[in-house]
């Protein structure tokens, strides 16, 4: 034990590391401890993120600052409505017409199980046959009322949503236009000597932004390549299962795997055990193969330098801890993690100390 108390407290008595155990602790508080707040601060920061790609490309241009700041806004404002204009409305009907269709759906493939013990006594009997059907009956049933609960809270908090949206939006734009100031005014509360701080913000910012802007490139890429895939199938409910498709590459390896479902379901009561159901599931699979394969390397080769496993065990730990919010941010939170490992050794040195205190990486 004497190693590891001695190692505590040489760790403890630096002043660089406890800086550090400060900042992090003020902010797994802060998205803990106030989630109505910190929700909208990490969504705008999210999305300040993923423009500031577009508004540093267009000060390349020679567009100056602050005046590329607001026509990145502008156009995001634009997209932004739209897309609800648009692709909402779409979505919403084949929502409600999937929710509508799920029992008889469900009730397809319990009529095709119910054949099973007769087909393959050896394989499948009749208690295994209950359970399994009980299983997916009761996952039906919590779907389609999530799904109505989903629409009713959606409608009575309209209000609520909409102003937390507005706030929202709000702050993207300043983040974007006075990203300089607040950094420095955020600075000037802590030390002026912080290397090893400085080095794990510099290096969380540039992987977390490439990051989140790869995920969106990849998101429109895949639900695109899907959507057209499922159309030229002729594949039922295909503007919603592609949405579905791209949403799924947010969460490496777990996401593909939950959306096989809906894809083969729908596929499996349109077609039966067709060609074209087997057609419509390899065209899945191989989209989620070719994106697993050719666009993450592409996209994500020198952003996230993490090991599969790294991803997964991420996923599984900041999930069961945060729930749905974890599955999003398990990569960023793995790569701070990353960057804090890193650092921890170096925290002292001098080349850190000399390359400056500015917590802008652009700087």
């Amino acid at each position: 034990m004497r190693p590891v108390h001695s190692w505590i407290k040489q760790t403890l008595d630096d002043p660089q590391v406890l800086l550090v155990l400060v900042l992090l602790t003020l902010g797994l508080a802060f998205v803990t401890l106030v989630p109505a707040v910190s929700a909208p601060v990490i969504s705008a920061v999210v999305v300040a993120f993923i423009l500031d790609g577009p508004n540093r490309g267009l000060r390349r241009l020679g567009l100056p600052h602050p005046w590329s700041a607001v026509v990145t806004y502008v156009l995001f404002i634009a997209f932004t409505a739209a897309l609800i204009g648009l692709a909402v409305p779409a979505l919403t009907r084949q929502v409600v017409t999937f929710a509508e269709q799920l029992p008889g759906m469900v009730g397809e493939v319990n009529r095709v199980l119910t054949t099973l013990p007769e087909a393959y006594p050896k394989l499948v009997g009749e208690d295994q046959l209950a359970a399994i059907t009980g299983e997916i009956n009761a996952a039906t049933t919590n779907l389609v009322r999530g799904l109505v609960t989903f629409s009713l809270t959606s409608a009575i908090d309209l209000i609520s949503t909409a102003v937390y949206m507005i706030l929202t939006l709000v702050m993207v734009f300043f983040l974007l236009k006075d990203r300089r100031l607040i950094l420095d005014w955020i600075a000037g509360f802590m030390p002026d000597h912080r290397p090893m701080a400085d080095r794990i913000w510099r290096e969380f910012v540039a992987r977390a932004g490439d990051y989140a802007r790869g995920k969106v490139y990849e998101i429109v890429i895949v639900a695109a390549a899907a959507w057209v895939t499922f159309l030229a199938i002729g594949l039922d409910f295909a503007a919603l299962l592609a949405v579905m498709t791209g949403l799924s590459v947010i969460i490496p390896f777990i996401g593909a795997a939950v959306v096989t479902v809906p894809v083969a379901l729908v596929a499996f009561f349109q077609w039966g055990l067709s060609f074209d159901f087997a057609l419509a599931v390899g065209a899945y699979l191989l989209l989620q193969g070719v994106d697993g394969n050719v666009l993450v390397p592409l996209l994500f080769s020198e952003v996230v330098k993490l090991h599969p496993l790294a991803v997964i065990v991420a996923i599984l730990f900041f999930g069961g801890i945060w729930g749905v919010g974890g599955l999003f941010f398990a990569v960023p939170l793995a790569t701070l993690a990353k960057a804090v490992m890193d650092a921890w050794p170096a925290g002292t040195s001098t080349a850190e100390a000399e390359a400056g205190q500015s917590l802008d990486p652009a700087a």
